[in-house]
């Protein structure tokens, strides 16, 4: 079908506005001589008479080829919630990569493989660089000359697309930044450039994302680390994988090794019944005290919302001698967070220092999910109408009651260990934060 052909088939639509099968050849047609904005128009307004699959699928393959993969991927979510099949889970997977969220895409892969053990798709495992078991290639091999992991990445953002968090970022700075940026000063000093900063604080407060920037920052490697990649059910290989992922570090150095949820992995070793966990702690120890290895350059940051569950052998000189408290944001970094996350968005007169004074206690997460769910009503209203609907200041508002700042249990928690075992004074940023 020829572009005059489609418009001839737009001009009797104008007569039958309900004929669906009228218009879908339309949106197929347009779809196929790649005017995919007005197959887009199309499928949006079919998907408001009529909400099929086959319309919806249609819709995320026109926002794939416009290159807008985060729309896509709200669709997508929301058909996952109806139909988990091989299909849907592999053309999310396919936003995910697209979206440049590989670390993701993997977790959904191996998630949907666990439970589908005869599943795979090459494609996929192609472009994420794993293996037929969803595990990543490389760990004992080359890739290149160094060694390969598919979480080492290295990060597009840097300090700039923090919002807030000065004092974090300088102590940052000190420890890590300028001792790569000035090795001469340092060295004069007998410091050497890397060593650990644990970030603890309420979840979603930006610790993740922080850590991400700093290691944009210093245009170095990123190698994200989890108990799901570490820990092992056979005795002994817990201490080989996570020896193996200091080694990939190490050989990409500088690099910024990311520890998520670090306290499921430095428990208080008292508290641990198993020779297992005591082992795993034991490594990491080893790990980082370089004791038979070169940790120059290696640069180690921790995120935690729980500290109190840390063993004290992490917290001496040496190891994460660095301990900063990362609140939640402040109204200025509020407002920042607000501009960073609708700055691609189609947005009409919004008052940015409104919402952020409603926000208050909010984590950087919480500003997230705000803004999803604002982002949903408007898809909705935009397929009714079939054109791009901008965000405005009173949608948002409407939406903050729908969100309960997920800090208030964190800090009920915390003021008793400020409280009550702070001896040592490293809950002393809570004491002032919570003005005790």
């Amino acid at each position: 079908m020829d572009k005059s052909t489609i418009e001839a088939l737009e001009i009797a639509l104008e007569a039958t506005p309900e004929n669906l099968l009228l218009r879908r050849q339309i949106a197929d047609g347009y779809f196929n001589i790649k005017e995919f904005e007005k197959a887009k128009n199309h499928y949006t307004i079919l998907l408001q008479q009529s909400p099929d699959k086959d319309t919806k699928l249609a819709l995320i393959k026109c926002y794939q080829k416009l290159g807008n993969f985060s729309t896509g991927l709200i669709i997508a979510e929301e058909m996952l919630t109806e139909d988990r099949s091989s299909e849907m889970m592999v053309i999310y997977i396919q936003l995910l990569i697209d979206d440049g969220q590989n670390s993701e895409a993997i977790e959904q892969y191996k998630a949907f493989q666990m439970q589908h053990e005869e599943w795979y798709n090459e494609n996929l495992e192609y472009q994420l660089k794993i293996d037929s078991s969803g595990n990543p290639h490389g760990l004992e091999g080359e890739i290149g000359g160094e060694a390969y992991d598919p979480f080492l990445e290295k990060p597009s953002i840097d300090f700039s697309h923090v919002g807030g968090m000065d004092q974090v970022k300088d102590e940052i700075k000190m420890k890590i930044i300028h001792p790569l940026q000035n090795p001469d000063l340092y060295k004069a000093y007998g410091k050497k450039a890397g060593g650990g900063i644990l970030m603890y604080g309420p979840p979603g407060c930006g610790k993740t994302y922080l850590s991400k920037a700093t290691a944009g920052e210093i245009q170095s490697k990123f190698l994200t680390v989890g108990i799901e990649d570490t820990v092992d059910m056979w005795m002994g290989n817990s201490e080989k994988n996570l020896h193996a992922k200091f080694e990939i570090a190490r050989g990409n150095s500088p690099c910024v090794m990311f520890f998520d949820e670090i306290d499921a992995l430095g428990s208080k070793r008292n508290d641990l019944k198993q020779s297992a966990g005591r082992n795993i702690i034991n490594q990491f120890l080893k790990e980082m005290d370089g004791i038979d290895s070169n940790n120059d350059g290696l640069l180690i940051l921790g995120a935690t919302n729980s500290p109190w569950h840390m063993d004290s052998a992490f917290l001496r000189p040496g190891r994460f001698d660095r301990i900063i408290f990362v609140p939640p944001p402040d109204q200025e970094a509020r407002e920042k967070i607000l501009k960073l996350m609708l700055a691609d968005k189609p947005v009409e007169k919004i008052d940015y220092g409104k919402i952020a004074s409603k926000t208050n206690e909010f984590s950087g997460a919480d500003i997230s999910a705000l803004i999803d769910l604002t982002i949903e009503e408007k898809l909705r209203s935009s397929m009714k109408t079939g054109k791009i609907e901008p965000i405005r200041t009173k949608e948002i508002i409407t939406q903050i009651k729908r969100v309960r700042p997920s800090t208030k249990d964190w800090f009920n928690t915390a003021r008793n260990y400020a409280l009550y075992s702070n001896n040592s004074g490293i809950y002393d940023d809570i004491v002032d934060y919570l003005k005790l």
